[in-house]
C-alpha cells in the first residue's frame, strides 16, 4: 500500500507533514508513503493581506485539487489555516495531538525588550485587535511570508518585534527566538492553533490513521471551529476561540470582534462531548451582548 501526502512547500509546514508520516511508519511500516509539496495561491500572493484576497482558504486550493485528482491521498494542514467550511467530498481525517496552542513574541537578534517606536508585525486581523488592547499605542503592522521570511524582516529592522505560533516556532527549532509567551488570557489563540489536520477523499480509508487521532484535540478543534463557524468567522477573521478538556468537561473561551473593533469575551463550560453545541450557544451571546452594547 502507498500513500502521498500533499503538503506547502514551506519549512514548517513540511515539517508537519513529516510528523504525521512518521507516526503512519512507526504504527504501519507496511506502508509506503511519498511527500509531494507544492506551492499555493496564498504563497504566491505576498503583497496583500489575506482578508484582501479570499482568506486562508488560497492556503488549500491546490491541495484540494491534489486530492480530487488523485495526485495525494493525504493532505496535511495547520488547522487554524483551513476554512471554517470545508467541501464534503475532503473530509478531516484526523486531528493531530496539540501542540503549544499559544503566541509568542519575537524580538530581533539581540534586542532585550520592546522598541515601542517600531511596528510589532503580524498576519492576522486576530492578532492585530487584542495587541492593540495589550500594547496601546504601538503601531500594529500587517507581514506576510513564511515564518522564516518573517524572521528576516524582523532582524533586518523593518519591525521592533513579531507575534508567531509557539507552536510553529517549536516546530522549526526556534523556540529559543520566543521572548514572551502569551497565555491564553492574554492573546486568544486561533481556532484550531497548534493542532494538525489532515484531510482525505471521501469514502476513503482511514483507519491507518488511529495513531495521529487525538480525541482531546478533536473535541478542541470541532468546539472552536464551530464557535467561529456560528459568528460567519473564516481563518483571517478577528474571531478567536480556544477550548481545554479536563476529564469529561470541557472549558470554551471565545472573541468576538464586532466592526467597530469592540471585543467581548466570554467562557462556557459543560460536558466534553457537547463541546460544539457549547461553542454555538456563546457565540450567540456574545454577539447579543455586543449588540446590546452598541444601541
Amino acid at each position: 500500500m502507498k500513500i502521498i501526502v500533499g503538503s506547502r512547500e514551506s519549512r514548517l509546514a513540511v515539517i508537519q507533514s513529516e510528523l504525521v508520516m512518521e507516526a503512519i511508519r512507526l504504527s504501519h511500516p507496511e506502508i509506503a508513503l511519498e511527500l509531494v509539496t507544492m506551492k499555493t495561491t496564498g504563497d504566491r500572493i505576498l503583497d496583500r493581506t489575506l482578508d484582501k484576497i479570499g482568506g486562508k482558504g488560497l492556503f488549500v486550493r491546490e491541495l484540494d485539487a491534489a486530492l480530487r485528482e488523485g495526485r495525494a491521498d493525504l493532505t496535511v494542514h495547520s488547522c487554524k489555516d483551513l476554512p471554517m467550511d470545508l467541501p464534503s467530498d475532503l473530509p478531516i481525517a484526523a486531528f493531530s495531538r496539540r501542540e503549544d496552542p499559544c503566541d509568542a513574541l519575537v524580538l530581533p537578534v539581540g534586542a532585550a525588550s520592546l522598541d515601542t517606536g517600531r511596528p510589532i508585525g503580524c498576519a492576522s486581523a486576530r492578532r492585530r485587535v487584542q495587541l492593540r488592547e495589550l500594547f496601546p499605542g504601538v503601531e500594529v503592522q500587517p507581514i506576510r511570508g513564511n515564518v522564516l521570511t518573517r524572521l528576516q524582516k524582523l532582524d533586518a529592522g523593518e519591525y521592533g518585534a513579531l507575534v508567531l505560533a509557539v507552536s510553529g516556532l517549536k516546530r522549526l527549532g526556534l523556540e529559543a527566538r520566543i521572548s514572551r509567551r502569551f497565555s491564553p488570557q492574554e492573546l486568544l489563540p486561533a481556532a484550531g492553533q497548534g493542532i494538525l489536520a489532515v484531510q482525505c477523499r471521501e469514502g476513503m480509508d482511514t483507519s491507518f490513521l488511529g495513531c495521529v487521532r487525538d480525541q482531546e484535540a478533536t473535541l478542541c478543534a470541532l468546539a472552536e471551529r464551530a464557535f467561529v463557524r456560528e459568528l460567519d468567522g473564516g481563518c483571517s477573521s478577528p474571531v478567536a476561540a480556544y477550548a481545554a478538556v479536563s476529564g469529561e468537561s470541557i472549558s470554551i473561551t471565545g472573541l468576538y470582534v464586532d466592526d467597530a473593533e469592540r471585543t467581548s469575551r466570554g467562557t462556557v463550560q459543560g460536558p466534553a462531548g457537547q463541546g460544539e453545541e457549547l461553542a454555538r450557544e456563546l457565540a450567540q451571546k456574545l454577539k447579543e451582548e455586543a449588540v446590546c452594547r452598541a444601541k
